[in-house]
């Protein structure tokens, strides 16, 4: 599957998750969010909250959610991408298609989560 990226925030810097990526996400309301919006093969487009970027070995990784019209998720799914961007900073997702690969990436995932829950 492959995902063509549009960053909705304005600024440039945002290429990380809303806790530093300089775009004053978190600001306003406890409803702002950067969002980006991906474009499916199917070139159907769905827009997603960052929720995250973190790395793994050599490699990042976000995590995304995706939102409704309303801009609300209600079933808890999540999308996990490679990361990185380019020489302008615009941001490229990678489908992880090795499972030994989306399993580090995974359980890299879920010790962050568990730290933010403490």
């Amino acid at each position: 599957m492959s995902e063509e990226l549009k960053n909705d925030c304005s600024t440039e810097s945002c290429s990380s998750d809303c806790s530093t990526c300089g775009c004053d996400c978190g600001s306003s309301t406890a409803n702002t969010y950067k969002t980006i919006t991906l474009t499916l093969e199917d070139h159907s487009t769905v827009t997603c909250a960052v929720v995250t970027t973190f790395p793994v070995d050599d490699k990042n990784y976000i995590v995304l959610l995706p939102l409704d019209e309303k801009g609300e998720n209600h079933d808890g799914e999540i999308y996990m991408y490679g990361f990185s961007t380019t020489e302008n900073g615009q941001p490229i997702l990678t489908n992880i298609e090795d499972d030994d690969e989306y399993k580090k990436a995974a359980d890299a995932l879920g010790k962050i989560l568990d730290q933010t829950m403490m």
